[in-house]
């Protein structure tokens, strides 16, 4: 794949070898960060006051949501060019289907800590601001480490392949919220008390400063996101190598995280067969991290598959997946079938 020309300004982007580093103007990168910054002080002004998200507002907050992440989507087509724009949209659709993962894991942590549904969003709100932050590192050091050893893209291959055996043998991580390393380094640092108050997350009990129930939950969801950045991180830096693209398609498709959540909650099991949708396109990006490591260290004949042929091998895939979920529903679940514990 041929690497495009930077001007002085971007050459201080990190560079892969043998994938495109696009001339991204810096204040494009300042548009993106005010668009994240507005858009998160909107989300928790409508949101202030703690409240049930219905259906309808959660379905009206997603196509939010979705039409900013498309609208800066035709921004870069038109302002960084067509191949950038085929990128970022393959980019955001594949971290878009792989947080399907996150919301069985988001009502999973909801359930064990018994978190009422009006504090639900707040709970998220903090969860995707410390998810942007997390993302941003890790984006960052994948980009720095392929960048120097190619190699290391067969490594991002195998993690992508045994994700994709785990879905289809549907093995169970043992996922426990409340046994996560991240709670428990919450409760030595502080107390956590048994009862929730509002929205908060300190009160004081007895002349000392506590932590409520619901700063545990915002840390196993925290805990969650960098479990499932093992899969998002190889995966989206098969599809880029710019850092631009890679870190802007993950934080759009964050940003919608908590919207979808409670547009789908009650009907996750509904999609049964979203999992093996899941299933094959990780498969398809290992292999197609295999073949641009080869093409790079091996040999220049062996093809590379281009970013078009991913965005739709994607969406065909999403589209198959959802289609037959709809016209085919699962079948009901034994008696003893723990619900609660379902993970895609």
């Amino acid at each position: 794949m041929a690497r495009k020309g930077t001007r002085k300004g971007a050459a201080l982007l990190p560079v892969l070898r043998g994938s495109a580093v696009h001339d991204v103007p810096y204040w494009l990168w300042i548009v993106f960060a005010v668009t994240v910054l507005v858009a998160l002080a909107v989300d928790l002004l409508a949101h202030r006051q703690a409240h049930v998200i219905g259906f309808r507002e959660a379905a009206a907050w997603s196509g939010v949501w979705v039409g900013l992440a498309l609208a800066f989507g035709g921004l870069v087509f038109a302002v960084v060019g067509t191949q950038a724009g085929v990128e970022y949209t393959t980019a955001w659709l594949l971290e878009k289907s792989l947080s399907v993962d996150n919301l069985f894991v988001f009502a999973l942590i909801f359930g064990y800590f018994r978190v009422p549904r009006a504090y639900q969003h707040r709970v998220l709100f903090f969860g995707v601001l410390g998810a942007l932050v997390f993302r941003g590192v890790f984006l960052a050091a994948g980009v720095a480490v392929v960048s120097r050893f190619t190699a290391v893209l067969y490594v991002f291959a195998a993690i992508l392949f045994y994700s994709t055996y785990k879905i289809l043998k549907e093995e169970d991580d043992g996922f426990d919220p409340g046994r996560s390393l991240a709670v428990r380094l919450l409760r030595r640092i502080v107390p956590v008390s048994d009862d929730y108050v509002g929205t908060k997350f300190f009160v004081k009990e007895a002349g000392r400063r506590v932590a409520t129930p619901l700063l545990a939950v915002v840390a196993a969801i925290e805990a969650a996101d960098l479990v499932f950045a093992v899969d998002s991180v190889p995966a989206v830096l098969a599809v880029s190598s710019d850092a631009f693209i890679v870190y802007s398609s993950n934080a759009f498709a964050i940003l919608g995280l908590r919207a979808l959540y409670f547009m789908l909650a009650g009907m996750l099991d509904r999609f049964h067969y979203l999992s093996t949708g899941l299933a094959l396109i990780l498969s398809f990006i290992g292999v197609k991290l295999v073949l641009q490591a080869s093409h790079e260290l091996i040999s220049a004949s062996i093809p590379e598959i281009p970013s078009p042929v991913s965005l739709a091998v994607i969406v065909v895939v999403l589209g198959v997946s959802v289609t037959l979920s709809l016209l085919r529903p699962p079948p009901p679940p034994p008696p003893d079938d723990d619900r609660s514990a379902r993970r895609a």
